[in-house]
C-alpha cells in the first residue's frame, strides 16, 4: 500500500487527486496540505473532495504532510512546488510535481533534486496527451519542413500561466523532431503586420474562458493539405488519474527523474 500527501488539497486539482488516490486499492492518502490562511484547515480530506471521511484533516505544516506519506503529489504552483521538494530531499521522500509555470532555475532545480530522490515530473499527467507526443514527433520527422506547425490550446479562465505547460512540452517535442531550437523559434501569437511566415518557425495561440479543461491541438500546415492532432480533456480526473498512478509507480524506483512516458513503459 502506497501512502500519498496531497499538496494544495482544496484546490480544483487537489480535490480531484484526492478522489483520484481513494478510487485505487493500492493507496490511501495519508496527509493532505493548504496554505496557513486556508479557510480549509481542520477539514477532512475526504468531506472536501466530496466523498468518504478519510480521517485526514487538511493541515499547514509542510514538514509533517511530507513526513507522513511515501511519496507527494503536488499540482500548485512554481513557488510552494519549490518549498515541497525542497523539503522531499530533506526526509528522502519522492515526488510528483504536475505544476506548470515553472522557470528554467526551477526546473534544473527539480533535475538537481532528483538526484537525491525519484521525481516524476510531467507538464500533462493524461495518458492520451502522453499518446500523443509519440504521435507529434513521429508526425514532425516525417512531414519536415514543408508543413508549417501551429500549436493551439485552450483552458478555463482561472488558469494563471499560457501557453499550458502541456503546450510548451509539445513544442519541444516538435522543435527536437524537426532539429531545432524552441527558444529562438517559438511565436507566440501575433498582431499587427506581422510580415510572411517564417518556415522554420513553431507558432503558439492561446485560449482562457469558461470551464475548459484543456484542450490542445497541433496543426501542420502543407500545401493542398492540413493533419491536425487534438487532445481533448473533459474532466481533471484524466490528470490526477494518471498522477497517482506515477505515485503508486515511483514509490519504490531509485532517485531519478522520470517522466510518464516511463510510468508507462513507452
Amino acid at each position: 500500500m502506497v501512502s500519498v500527501s496531497i499538496i494544495g488539497a482544496a484546490g480544483r486539482m487537489g480535490r480531484s487527486l484526492i478522489q483520484a488516490a481513494v478510487d485505487r486499492d493500492d493507496m490511501h492518502v495519508a496527509a493532505a496540505l493548504e496554505h496557513d490562511q486556508s479557510p480549509f484547515l481542520g477539514t477532512d480530506a475526504g468531506l472536501l473532495a466530496g466523498g468518504q471521511p478519510l480521517n485526514v484533516p487538511i493541515a499547514s505544516d509542510l514538514a509533517g504532510v511530507i513526513a507522513a506519506a511515501d511519496v507527494a503529489i503536488d499540482f500548485t504552483r512554481p513557488e510552494p512546488t519549490m518549498a515541497m521538494l525542497d523539503e522531499a530531499v530533506k526526509q528522502g521522500k519522492a515526488a510528483v510535481i504536475g505544476t506548470t509555470g515553472l522557470s528554467d532555475e526551477q526546473k534544473a532545480r527539480i533535475t538537481d533534486a532528483a538526484r537525491s530522490v525519484p521525481v516524476v515530473f510531467a507538464a500533462n499527467f493524461s495518458v492520451g496527451v502522453t499518446v500523443s507526443l509519440r504521435l507529434l514527433e513521429m508526425a514532425a520527422k516525417t512531414l519536415g519542413d514543408a508543413y508549417d506547425v501551429e500549436v493551439i490550446e485552450a483552458h478555463h479562465r482561472h488558469k494563471v500561466d499560457a501557453p499550458s505547460g502541456t503546450a510548451l512540452k509539445m513544442g519541444e517535442v516538435l522543435a527536437d523532431a524537426l532539429g531545432r531550437d524552441l527558444k529562438s523559434c517559438a511565436v507566440y501569437g501575433r498582431e499587427g503586420h506581422t510580415g510572411e511566415r517564417d518556415a522554420k518557425t513553431i507558432g503558439f495561440e492561446t485560449i482562457r474562458g469558461g470551464d475548459i479543461v484543456g484542450d490542445h491541438t497541433v496543426l501542420f500546415a502543407g500545401i493542398g493539405e492540413r493533419i491536425e492532432i487534438t487532445h481533448k480533456a473533459s474532466s481533471r480526473m484524466t490528470f490526477a488519474s494518471g498522477a497517482v498512478r506515477a505515485a503508486a509507480w515511483v514509490a519504490d524506483k531509485p532517485a531519478g527523474l522520470y517522466d510518464m512516458t516511463d510510468v508507462l513503459g513507452l
